[in-house]
């Protein structure tokens, strides 16, 4: 439509905006909204279009960032009393990647206070509410794109993923979100948690639009030293790739254990239409070992000292628990840790001798209620092994439960197979309709 002109990136923006307006202080996705820079930024991209300048697919397409993402002159706190008046002067990478793209940035979206948890009222500036029921968790730490996304207040999102923080929330919001592989996208300018462990990826209504703005952030960046210099693919064209030869894996163990029943019957039935569009199924096993906590702890620590030891009392209670954690440990537990990353992610490639794709359900529940103890990583069970993988992963919708929440599907690739994640994603997409139901919001 944008590019027809049958309608200009002001009017989007704008109505993008008078949405936020109605529905944000029933969900509490954003942190700051950017009235004025968003329309001046959509006039901009208005006044490209009317010279013959077009940038691409993101073209004056309103997104939001998760609010440990850094954007020069407009505030980023990481949810928290510490930071909430931090203006950085800078753009994170995949910030300027997507302004130079064309895309209008909304706001700055709430989330688990710096990333460091699952919970949705772990958060300085107020609890983040699933659009799907108000009185339910969105997941986290990235609870602000993932409801942002879902309640149609963006076109799509960035989210950061450590132990599951992009794909949580899209399974409990009921849309898509990608973890690409460890490297293809710069974390430079994102508030940390742990550097080895930390990803970036979109949250977006369908498999096309994550691609398309898989495509943007990804590749090198010679300034963070977590990238690879690895060729970007046309993501795009993944999508009109034939699933028909995909072999399948399913590891039983430990993802298909003590699954909620609503989960477990939405699962077998994804792998039933899965099985139809693919060369086949054998079960697998993954390589085991490693404990991520003993990585993000003294690096979360590491990024932290010198706030959590001046000011401790600025932090929600179960962060400055986490954070002091770090202080004690021991130097030889996370040389240990360290060394075992590089042990599994050596080793997950053998896995995909047999099989192109994992299939697991993303989440062993629903979305809980908000009211609760606070998660700080025991609902990561199904998605944190993939962040110490460093493979690319992605949650797309598969059912509901009775009660209208979402279930989501873990699809996993090789290393620098995400292209194939998504060819796998987009065709059992196109196969269901899970992806086309909204939240019934006013």
């Amino acid at each position: 439509m944008l590019r027809s002109k049958a309608i200009t990136p002001v009017e989007l923006t704008e109505a993008y905006l008078r949405r936020i307006d109605q529905l944000n202080p029933k969900i509490n996705a954003y942190i700051t909204i950017l009235h004025e820079q968003a329309l001046a930024d959509a006039r901009q991209m208005q006044d490209e279009q009317r010279r013959g300048k077009w940038r691409g697919p993101l073209h004056g397409i309103p997104i939001g960032l998760k609010d440990n993402i850094d954007t020069a002159g407009v505030r980023t706190t990481g949810a928290s009393e510490v930071f909430k008046d931090r203006i950085p002067t800078e753009d994170a990478e995949v910030a300027r990647r997507l302004k130079n793209a064309g895309a209008v940035l909304l706001g700055k979206l709430n989330l688990h206070e710096f990333a460091y948890g699952g919970s949705p009222n772990v958060t300085y500036f107020g609890t983040m509410h699933n659009p799907w029921a108000l009185d339910r968790s969105t997941g986290g730490s990235s609870g602000g794109p993932g409801a942002a996304v879902a309640a149609g207040l963006c076109f799509g999102a960035l989210g950061t993923d450590t132990a599951g923080s992009v794909r949580i929330p899209s399974s409990h919001c009921g849309i898509v979100g990608l973890k690409p592989t460890y490297g293809r996208v710069s974390i430079r300018g994102v508030i940390p948690l742990s550097w080895t462990l930390d990803h970036v990826g979109p949250m977006c209504k369908t498999v096309e639009d994550a691609a398309i703005m898989l495509g943007v952030i990804a590749g090198y960046d010679p300034m963070d030293p977590t990238t690879e210099d690895v060729p970007v693919p046309d993501y795009s064209r993944a999508l009109q790739t034939p699933a028909a030869k995909l072999r399948l894996g399913i590891p039983r163990t430990p993802f298909f254990e003590n699954l909620d029943p609503e989960v477990a019957k939405s699962a077998e039935a994804a792998i039933g239409v899965l099985r139809k569009l693919t060369a086949g199924i054998k079960d697998v096993k993954l390589p085991q070992g490693g404990n991520p906590a003993q990585l993000w702890t003294p690096e979360a620590y590491t990024y932290h000292a010198k706030w959590i030891t001046e000011s401790p009392g600025k932090y929600q209670p179960s962060t400055r628990a986490a954070l002091q954690r770090g202080a004690d440990f021991k130097a030889s537990d996370y040389i240990r840790a360290r060394n075992e990353v590089e042990r599994l992610r050596r080793e997950i490639r053998g896995v995909f001798a047999d099989v192109d794709v994992l299939i697991t359900p993303t989440m062993p529940t629903p979305a809980p209620p908000i009211e609760g103890p606070p998660a700080a990583g025991g609902g990561a069970r199904n998605t944190s092994p993939f962040d110490v993988f460093g493979i690319p992963t992605i949650s797309i919708p598969c059912g509901f439960s009775a009660s209208g929440l979402p279930i989501g599907l873990q699809i996993s690739g090789a290393p620098w197979a995400d292209g194939t994640v998504l060819t796998l994603a987009h065709a059992f997409e196109q196969a269901t309709e899970w992806h086309t139901r909204r939240p019934a919001l006013a």
